[in-house]
């Protein structure tokens, strides 16, 4: 439901593009203003948001208070409220802006952020008041570089207005910043590794069903997703009929989290009190090793909690006073928090979690076996869904992963699985919440289908407690043609390329008056080039093993001058049987963006491509070989997991037209033990 947002100027903003549209202005503005990236003006936003909304909610609070008779404390005094330092017509703004130059900075940084990071400390400080204090507590100072931007900034600021939003609802603005949350895990920012897609979230929330009265807990909560979204789903659910008790136990007395990161932590914070949670009991520290920063919103928890809801962080290390805490010690972070979860939960307790597929496969590592084996007998691990390649792409991440969902009590019988590994995740087609229709369809009874199925615990124990999803019900499409069967293929189809040459030269004479002198053509097995003079323009022509005609029409044009071949090499005698990774260095820039684009255009299902914003590189992965393909300006590196066939690798990657170069080195060759 869309509730419309007024702004200071008696202005409605209806949807929420406009909010949006208002938000990106503010943005606009700090980005000019020494903020340039996301990991720079979303936590100077955060802060300066959440002034402006808490102005706004004790303003309304204490209009409430006083038609009832009752007392009323706001948090700030005059003249520390947004009121009177940022409002327009604050009496302390226009005392400072008839001051002399820089007074208006001065007086936020000397004043305004000190008072503010103190409240915690002050004798019987309120809630609200160590909130307040924590959403501060890293600033130091105002990142905008001028007293004029910052008033920019303040002034659209103020133009944003709850003032007619339902407090049982989620209040506009909070999709809006999770917007902002998102930005900082684009382009590689290391802020994507706080941020899960939020789709995946409310799926996760939706099977778990928290319900009022329980305790949710996510102890990696990052900015807070899990826990934002389990509140808009229990208040969406009880609707109209929620209780003031039921709306004060939400507010106050349910939601539970641990973030480490100084940076992420007041975000969090800021996040759940955008959303309508008057009182986030989050603890500042590392929840692996026990080391607090700060505690004192999260006293009075309960050591055991109903719901958990998480996604730890990928691939991190934790030293030894991180793995003494634990029956089953390891460096990987995952298996730790695994564990953390396991012994966090009630009885009858239920957990959706995130984790990376190679804690499920693992089977070399003792503490990797013994973790999986105590999630299996002390709960009944109910339901594993494999999610797309790319799923994290977006928010900063690319790592293969899987949901968990577990009930403890009870040792898991069997487990069954959901399949969603075969759809295409990328930028403009992220996975979305009617991705997982089916799987809300079947999730009761657990049936079986094409993309779902159920493993007994026996043959779990038979792989040495190997739990990655591997459907059984999936059609195999591996190409199983050899090399040489590909080659005798590409020499048998290789004269259409060069009739498409020819008629493609015919084309250019006509067009461009070229005599045939003026075009060189060179073609082998399948493949042609066609050298324009003067122009410096190379047409690459490659043999599509299925459709030459179609590839014809996707023919690249690279502006390369002088191509030459630098070394063709002898992949009977180079490549050996294993090798840990093979380095190929270009004499030319590779075009990555073609390379990209040829790949989503082909639409193959058996390849996954995986890129930043900036396509400065890209990853590439085939299915049906255990190696991955880097890319970038210069470079191609294959990396290999296990024992792959190169040959066949290289062939089936020339097949599916990944890069059309012509001119290559064998820079390494590091081979394997």
């Amino acid at each position: 439901m869309v509730h419309p947002v007024r702004n200071g100027n008696g202005k409605t903003l209806l949807s929420q593009q406009s909010v949006n549209t208002a938000v990106k202005s503010i943005c606009d503005i700090m980005r000019r203003s020494n903020c340039a990236g996301a990991l720079q003006y979303v936590p100077e936003l955060t802060w300066i948001l959440f002034l402006r909304i808490l102005d706004e909610r004790e303003l309304q609070e204490k209009e409430e208070a006083e038609a009832v008779g009752a007392d009323f404390s706001p948090s700030l005094e005059s003249p520390y409220r947004w009121q009177d330092w940022a409002a327009p017509g604050g009496a302390k703004r226009r005392q400072l802006q008839n001051s002399t130059l820089n007074a208006f900075l001065s007086f936020v940084n000397g004043e305004l952020i000190p008072y503010l990071k103190g409240l915690r400390d002050k004798p019987g400080a309120m809630p609200r008041q160590k909130v307040i204090s924590e959403i501060m507590s890293s600033i130091e100072h105002v990142r905008i570089d001028t007293e004029r931007n910052l008033l920019d900034v303040l002034d659209k600021v103020h133009t944003i207005s709850n003032a007619n939003v339902d407090q049982t609802h989620v209040f506009l603005l909070s999709q809006v910043y999770e917007g902002l949350l998102l930005k900082m895990g684009e382009k590689n920012n290391d802020g994507g590794q706080f941020f899960t897609p939020r789709e995946v979230i409310r799926a996760m929330v939706r099977a778990i069903d928290p319900q009022v009265g329980e305790t949710i807990y996510d102890p990696a909560c990052g900015t807070g997703g899990f826990l934002a979204q389990s509140y808009e789903y229990i208040t969406r659910n009880l609707g109209r009929e929620a209780t003031a008790d039921q709306i004060e136990t939400l507010k106050q007395r349910t939601f539970y989290g641990k973030e480490k990161e100084n940076m992420i932590y007041p975000i969090a914070l800021a996040n759940l009190i955008l959303q309508g949670i008057d009182q986030p009991n989050l603890w500042h520290g590392n929840t692996l090793t026990g080391g607090e920063t700060y505690g004192g919103l999260f006293q009075g928890a309960p050591a055991l909690f109903d719901v958990i809801l998480t996604n730890p962080p990928f691939g991190g290390k934790e030293g030894k006073d991180a793995q003494t805490r634990f029956a089953y010690k390891t460096s990987a972070t995952q298996v730790l928090f695994l564990q953390h979860v396991i012994d966090s939960l009630k009885k009858g307790g239920r957990c959706g979690m995130v984790i990376d597929e190679g804690v499920l496969f693992r089977t070399n590592e003792t503490s990797f076996v013994q973790t999986k084996r105590k999630l299996l007998d002390e709960c009944d691990l109910w339901c594993i869904v494999s999610l797309p390649a790319g799923t994290f792409s977006q928010a900063g991440g690319g790592v293969k992963a899987n949901l968990l969902f577990f009930t403890k009590g009870k040792p898991t019988e069997h487990i069954w699985y959901y399949d969603l590994s075969d759809i295409k995740v990328r930028k403009k087609s992220p996975l979305t919440l009617a991705h997982f229709e089916e799987f809300f369809k079947l999730l009761p009874s657990r049936s079986d289908s094409e993309h779902s199925w159920t493993v007994n615990r026996q043959d779990i124990e038979a792989k040495n407690y190997d739990i990655k999803a591997v459907n059984p019900n999936r059609k195999d499409t591996t190409d199983t043609r050899t090399p040489e069967e590909l080659l005798d293929i590409i020499e048998a189809k290789g004269h259409e390329v060069e009739e498409a040459a020819e008629t493609l030269i015919k084309i250019i004479k006509r067009q461009l008056h070229y005599k045939r002198r003026d075009i060189n053509i060179k073609s082998s097995e399948g493949a042609a080039e066609i050298i324009c003079k003067d122009f410096d323009v190379t047409v690459t022509l490659c043999q599509e093993l299925s459709d030459p005609a179609e590839y014809l029409l996707r023919t690249e044009v690279y502006n390369i001058r002088n191509p030459r071949i630098v070394e063709t090499p002898d992949f009977d005698n180079a490549f050996k049987d294993t090798f840990d990774s093979l380095i190929f260095e270009f004499d030319k820039q590779i075009d990555i963006k073609k390379i990209i684009d040829r790949i989503e255009d082909v639409d193959n299902e058996n390849i996954e491509v995986e890129y930043p914003d900036d396509c400065s590189s890209c990853n590439i992965s085939i299915k049906g070989f255990d190696a991955d393909i880097m890319i970038d300006d210069w470079r191609l590196t294959i990396l290999r997991n296990r024992k792959t066939d190169p040959l066949q690798l290289v062939g089936y990657f020339l097949k599916t037209q990944k890069l059309l170069v012509n001119t290559y080195s064998i820079k390494e060759l590091p081979m394997g033990k």
